[in-house]
């Protein structure tokens, strides 16, 4: 198996993963019109990095940090104790092991290297416990950190690098033309055979993971719940999993049913959802579809979002 397979096959949820004895500690929640699409009493709480999580940055040299000691410069996004891929950098500067300067650019709504040591032009990948790296378009201040991260700090091709910013300012001007509201352009849902299409979808936040993010905080996921909400979707099945096999911790809630319209899907065998959502330019493995469970995934006002279904 590939690694880019097994990696689907862990997004997903499918496969023999299912049937494996984490089914012990997973957890289902049931949502439709009657049974709400909010957090229940017994929603699961992710970990907070405690470890050591591993920093390379690409000319510069290999670090270690010590989870505990990291804050966050983004307490308007991350719940103490936990914080960013980006966080890391700023950590390693203020402890003396980097020159770092930044900038909070508001017309991209993230935080930018301006220079790492004498150097311009940064960016980064990333992947959790039990991953490989690949390659994103996910603002760096918005990467969520778990043990068992590691992040590499690479100098980015300056076409990508400028095609990545035009991206994120693209996203701010639409936030901003809609009064400061998410409304995604285009959602898709593509069944086993059929499709489901939704223009224009206001999307607002549930605070499922209000353990990891802060009240407010609009995720991929909500995309979803907001449609339910709506009247829409007929139910979701969300399913949470503390790890998988040796991919420890996942601690994510993962889509495993969708119904609308009078059809349905639900992950089973070796079949199941994937998502992505971002810019057009970032298709697919491009970077928008990365190994990050959407409950987590913090957008802003993206162009599209689309849960395909896939069988390996």
């Amino acid at each position: 198996m590939s690694a880019r397979l097994f990696w689907l096959l862990l997004g997903t949820l499918v496969g023999v993963l299912a049937g494996m004895a984490l089914q012990a500690t997973a957890q289902e929640f049931e949502l439709n019109a009657e049974n709400g699409w909010w957090p229940r009493e017994n929603t699961p709480a992710g970990r907070k990095p405690s470890g050591r999580i591993a920093v390379s940055i690409a000319g510069v040299g290999n670090f270690t940090v010590e989870a505990s000691a990291v804050r966050t410069v983004r307490p308007d996004v991350f719940q103490q104790g936990h914080f960013s891929v980006f966080d890391l950098l700023v950590h390693l500067a203020e402890r003396g092991a980097i020159r770092l300067t930044y900038r909070f650019g508001e017309d991209m709504a993230t935080h930018v290297i301006e220079d790492l040591n004498g150097q311009s032009g940064w960016w980064y990948e990333a992947h959790y416990a039990g991953g490989g790296f690949e390659s994103n378009a996910v603002r760096m201040d918005l990467y969520p950190v778990k043990d068992g991260t590691r992040v590499r700090f690479f100098r980015e091709d300056a076409k990508r690098l400028a095609e990545l910013y035009a991206a994120f300012r693209a996203e701010v001007a639409r936030w901003r033309t809609h009064g400061n509201r998410t409304i995604i352009p285009q959602v898709l849902i593509r069944g086993p055979n059929w499709t489901l299409t939704f223009k224009d979808v206001e999307v607002r936040p549930f605070d499922w993971r209000a353990d990891v993010l802060q009240p407010g905080v609009v995720t991929a996921l909500d995309v979803l719940l907001s449609l339910g909400e709506q009247g829409l979707l007929a139910a979701l099945k969300l399913t949470w999993y503390p790890k998988i096999g040796r991919a420890d911790p996942i601690d994510n809630f993962f889509v495993e049913l969708i119904a609308a319209g009078g059809k349905s899907a639900q992950a089973v065998g070796s079949c199941g959802f994937i998502y992505e959502v971002g810019e057009s330019t970032f298709r697919q493995f491009k970077g928008n579809s990365v190994h990050m469970a959407s409950d987590v995934r913090v957008i802003l006002c993206p162009e599209y979002m689309e849960w395909s279904w896939r069988c390996l």
